[in-house]
């Protein structure tokens, strides 16, 4: 069946619909990433954004359920340029498009991603609209300029768990965390604030010898104390940060009572708990090999992202040191508390894109729960 992408600009992209019949709204992000589209659809972070695959053959390895980063498809919507119905894989459990209509997201293929990047580069991520059942651009372009600008907007509430749970699962799903264990070979109680929360996150937390708790984002910093931690995960996620007002001030009741690791939505709550700001970036960063400093060393980590936000650098006071930099645009990758055990970063340790260059942010986490016990 056909389908349409229209911006809100009134630029206009025909193609073919591959997943479920009816209309999205969303704003339009690209992800530069050569691979990993089930993970990228399945990432909460990506919740309220129509997607775009720089990449052009899209569906080529089916889908399966290891590499699910949430229990669902997160996305508005999902815009490639060549689909493949037919897939290979020994993993794989049904086909992409199979797994799009079973959840109700909208797709389209046989559009010109190229273009349609440049684009956006262009002129910034805006909103936009897929439809399989309008064709008039006008009437479409009417419907875009209805939807909510990302700015503002607390999409945390949308994607959280509704109640706590505990979290077993290694990186080796063939070995989860048993309660004789759990003492000897993860010392290390982590309670994770669930803000849109990527399952691999979990995975390299247990790896590192933590057992972890998940909680919903409403959690109060007491409940979350109640739990005896060793230390507190705050999670990637969608959304404006500086709308997610609760998320900061809850963190900021922590601060200083145990060691503190945010990653990407964390890393920006942070920085607002710190007393800095954030603002809005052009089109953001969705990729999974963007260069990043660590200062402190020098060298340079290839890293996977997802966020459309930062924290701004003149915002940020002297107890608050820049860790890490983004060598494409210079925005900030990382910041650490100078006197209290708290820091984060803006993009994915967890992902490994290929390199593992940031595991290492794992073992610092834990090293700083060791050394913050009584």
């Amino acid at each position: 069946m056909d389908a349409i992408l229209v911006l809100e600009d009134g630029r206009s992209f025909r193609g073919r619909s591959f997943g479920a019949l009816g209309e999205r709204l969303g704003e339009v992000v690209f992800n530069t990433g050569m691979t990993g589209y089930q993970e990228v659809l399945s990432d909460p972070s990506y919740c309220g954004q129509l997607v775009v695959m720089t990449a052009p053959h899209i569906g080529n390895t089916g889908v399966n359920e290891f590499d699910l980063e949430s229990p669902k498809p997160q996305v508005a919507g999902f815009i490639v340029r060549a689909h493949s119905e037919n897939y290979s894989s020994w993993r794989a459990k049904s086909s992409l498009s199979q797994l799009l209509r079973e959840h109700g997201i909208v797709a389209i293929s046989e559009v010109d991603t190229r273009s349609l990047t440049r684009h956006i580069r262009a002129g910034g991520a805006m909103r936009g609209i897929i439809s399989t059942e309008e064709d008039s651009i006008e009437r479409l372009v009417q419907k875009t300029l209805t939807a909510p600008m990302m700015e503002g907007q607390d999409l945390t509430k949308a994607v959280t768990c509704n109640q706590a749970y505990p979290w077993g699962e290694g990186s080796n799903p063939w070995r989860p965390v048993t309660p004789e264990g759990k003492q000897n070979e993860y010392p290390y109680h982590v309670v994770a604030y669930d803000f849109g929360l990527k399952r691999t996150i979990l995975r390299r937390l247990v790896d590192h010898g933590c057992r972890v708790t998940v909680v919903p984002a409403n959690t109060s910093a007491q409940e979350a104390l109640d739990l005896q931690p060793d230390g507190i995960f705050y999670s990637n996620g969608p959304g404006d940060p500086a709308a997610a007002t609760y998320a900061a001030a809850k963190l900021g009741g922590l601060l200083g009572k145990v060691p503190i690791f945010g990653i990407c939505l964390g890393h920006q709550l942070m920085g607002l708990a710190f007393g800095g700001k954030t603002f809005k970036l052009p089109f953001g960063h969705h990729g999974v090999n963007h260069p990043v400093r660590y200062i402190p060393t020098g060298h340079v980590e290839i890293t996977s992202q997802n966020h459309g936000f930062a924290v701004d650098p003149d915002s940020l006071p002297a107890d608050v040191e820049v860790t890490h930099l983004n060598l494409n645009d210079q925005t900030i990758e990382g910041l650490r508390h100078r006197t209290l055990p708290a820091f984060c970063v803006q993009y994915h340790p967890e992902a490994g894109p290929g390199p593992h260059d940031a595991t290492y942010l794992f073992g610092q986490f834990v090293q700083m729960m060791n050394e913050e016990r009584p």
